[in-house]
């Protein structure tokens, strides 16, 4: 099987956006996505506290309440996997020979 070398290229063109490390498939840096999840799950604890702080004064209903508690420890079972995943990457960097 011959492959062009024209073919070739126009491949390895399109292959190469998608696998560029300052961006990925959505066009944004790795620190721009890790912002914007550290952004939303700092809202999703706002909201949280807001919520339990309204439960208390009587201003919300108690639905509300365990919808905003369930939210939250869901974003915080979420950034510890993540934070896991990540130290034990890095364990697994340090443990590379040289």
């Amino acid at each position: 099987m011959q492959v062009s070398a024209n073919v070739a290229a126009r491949s390895y063109g399109a292959a190469r956006n998608l696998t560029s490390p300052e961006e990925g498939g959505s066009g944004q840096s790795f620190g721009a996505t890790a912002a914007g999840m550290v952004e939303d799950f700092n809202t999703v604890l706002q909201r949280a506290e807001t919520t339990a702080q309204d439960a208390m004064t009587g201003d919300a209903d108690p639905h509300s309440l365990v919808s905003a508690l369930s939210e939250a420890q869901l974003a915080v079972e979420t950034a510890v996997a993540v934070r896991d995943k990540v130290v034990e990457a890095y364990l697994e960097v340090l443990r590379m020979p040289v």
